[in-house]
């Protein structure tokens, strides 16, 4: 198996990634937050989805020669922005796979050169398309871990709620 089927192997399957992630999660443990300046898993996923569209926009640069630097994104900005914790997670996990699929589409039609064209990113970095599938794939890993970490979270917040509830119906 070539290098450039072991990426977009491991690309296409960051969204089964996310969806075991988020298996049993209850719309509330969806959107709770650690404390206000925290993301949810909600929020992350509308971050992952908001990095879809700007890695599509990279490559597609890159592609088309235009010579300009890559555009950076706000992440924090982006989520607090767009009310990210009021949408549904569902949406954002379905834009995110509906960007892999076509995103594949196009990384599938690429010749092994092509692969290797390069852009400049908002860092002043050369960064080839195989770098930037190849770091969009760790990038949903790290929030991956993010996503635990939330889950963790919720269950210990949920579980001593309940513990006080029982401890004054017990009063």
């Amino acid at each position: 198996m070539s290098s450039v089927s072991v990426e977009l192997a491991s690309y296409l399957n960051t969204h089964g990634q996310l969806v075991q992630a988020l298996e049993g999660l209850s719309e509330e443990q969806l959107r709770w937050k650690a404390e206000p300046s925290s993301w949810s898993v909600t929020e992350v996923l509308a971050h992952l989805a908001d990095h879809s569209i700007v890695v599509s926009f990279r490559i597609r640069d890159i592609l088309a020669d235009t010579k300009v630097q890559l555009p950076a994104f706000h992440q924090d900005a982006w989520v607090s922005g767009q009310h990210s914790n009021q949408g549904r997670a569902a949406d954002s996990l379905e834009l995110f796979r509906s960007l892999l699929h076509y995103n594949s589409l196009l990384l599938g039609r690429l010749s092994d050169a092509e692969w290797e064209k390069s852009g400049i990113n908002f860092k002043g970095e050369t960064v080839r398309i195989t770098d930037i599938v190849r770091g969009f794939t760790a990038h949903v890993e790290r929030h991956l871990a993010q996503i635990e970490r939330v889950k963790r979270g919720a269950q210990a917040s949920q579980a001593a709620s309940a513990a006080q509830a029982s401890q004054q119906a017990a009063l």
